[in-house]
């Protein structure tokens, strides 16, 4: 936090507190995680005795982040009101607090000020500084559009192919469009989708909706700009676009490979549906939680496949957490131009900026530190297997939500300890140790410099 001068009446200058664009966005989110474990604590939100502070947070938290990972079932534990209060949290969380609060200002104002860009800016990272207002109103476009096209072809497959309720379908058709595009996993129905396994005109729209939200508004807008003109297209959109089949393409081989056989998972099903479902589970492995197989009877070979999608994550700028598609490209080009012994990182016949591979390698390197921890806690307080505690840690790192069932199991101090984790995981370790450590001004000299023995 620093220290804004204003001048008082008497002439005297007198420094009033200032945030940080990184302080604010934190404290944006605590704000409204506070908010929410509130509304979830009322009696009228859950169907039985009123949710503890603890399950509150947790779920409040996990909503927000658009994680998806809960200790109670969605449908059985909260009412219609606290269903409603889970969804406004996934919204708020999948566009970004701050960048919902600008677009408010916009609509009341019609004007977007100096400080507003500036956050807006540190919460989405790729916020074009210099036309903020267009990118936010572009952002609402695409979450309206996608969300409600999706509602509708839900709900015609809730009531026309499986013959459910038609008014109850409405909630769990919109529901599921917000859940799906932000990327959250949160479900109305016992099971979450395994009673629609089979169902194309369930998973396929739901899958769909996750990797465009994966990929990150950025990249989308780029697309809807340029279309199939590659060269028009950023690096970062490149990188997003190449990585995304190709990992989409690792965790269906991983499913259908070893689940193939495997009769509590795909091996209870025909072809056509161990196919659509090896698919939808790949989808949800890279940001989202939806689960149309038991996820706990996986094998640990896929688990752990899981495990690396789940760190990686999605698009930057976007509903997906992880380190990104983009760091984890720029760490992998840095080793393949060590090994062949580069100058420098190129991707795309782009030359990377050394200070962009540093963020990247610290970004990498502090998320598997952050997740190593986390697991070794969990190992030592719990009855657990490291494939089960696995999954969970990587799940709320990446804001994911998959998990072999033992969420509800957990005991208080591994709650806390994944709730940080789903709250580190979305806003990201660098803005977290942005509003944490004051500014740092570069140093007016070089220190001399020495190599280090590096094998």
């Amino acid at each position: 936090m620093s220290k804004r001068p204003r001048r008082q009446r008497d002439g005297r200058l007198r420094y009033t507190p200032r945030w940080s664009p990184a302080q604010t966005v934190c404290l944006a989110f605590i704000a409204v995680i506070t908010a929410g474990s509130l509304a979830l604590m009322l009696p009228i939100s859950s169907n039985a005795a009123p949710a503890s502070p603890l399950h509150a947070v947790f779920v409040a938290t996990s909503a927000i982040t658009v994680t998806g990972l809960t200790p109670v079932d969605t449908h059985v534990a909260w009412t219609g009101f606290g269903q409603a209060v889970i969804l406004i949290l996934i919204q708020l969380g999948g566009l970004g607090v701050m960048t919902f609060t600008s677009v408010v200002g916009i609509a009341l104002t019609r004007r977007l000020g100096l400080q507003s860009r500036l956050i807006a800016s540190a919460e989405s990272r790729t916020v074009d500084f210099d036309d903020a207002r267009a990118v936010l109103l572009s952002i609402i476009r695409i979450v309206v559009v996608c969300e409600a096209v999706a509602a509708v072809v839900l709900y015609l497959a809730f009531v026309v192919g499986h013959g459910l309720d038609p008014v109850a379908s409405i909630w769990d058709a919109v529901f599921h469009a917000v859940s799906a595009f932000n990327n959250a996993g949160f479900s109305t129905f016992e099971g979450n989708l395994v009673d629609f396994v089979d169902s194309p005109w369930v998973c396929l729209p739901i899958a769909l909706c996750i990797i465009i939200g994966g990929l990150g508004f950025p990249v989308i807008a780029q697309i809807l700009k340029f279309g199939p003109k590659w060269n028009r297209l950023s690096i970062s959109a490149k990188m997003v676009l190449t990585a995304t089949p190709i990992l989409l393409l690792v965790g269906m081989g991983a499913f259908v490979l070893f689940e193939w056989n495997n009769p509590q998972t795909l091996g209870q099903y025909d072809f056509g549906t161990r196919m659509l479902a090896g698919f939808f589970q790949s989808v949800q492995t890279r940001t989202a939680g939806f689960n149309s197989i038991d996820f706990g009877a996986l094998h640990p070979e896929t688990l752990l496949i899981v495990d690396v999608l789940q760190f990686i994550g999605g698009g930057p700028a976007g509903t997906a957490g992880g380190i990104k598609i983009t760091v984890f490209m720029v760490i992998a080009a840095a080793i393949v131009a060590v090994i062949r012994g580069d100058g420098s990182v190129h991707l795309f016949g782009k030359r990377i900026h050394d200070a962009v591979v540093r963020r990247a390698a610290a970004i990498g390197v502090t998320a598997l530190g952050l997740c190593v921890a986390v697991t070794l806690l969990l190992l030592v307080v719990t009855p657990f297997t490291i494939e089960q505690v696995g999954v969970e840690v990587t799940s709320a790192w990446g804001t994911v939500g998959l998990s072999t069932g033992i969420t509800g199991d957990l005991p208080p101090v591994a709650m806390i300890a994944i709730t940080l984790l789903m709250f580190i995981g979305r806003l990201g370790p660098m803005t977290i140790a942005a509003a944490l450590v004051p500014a740092v001004r570069p140093l007016p000299y070089e220190l001399p410099e020495e190599r280090p023995i590096i094998a």
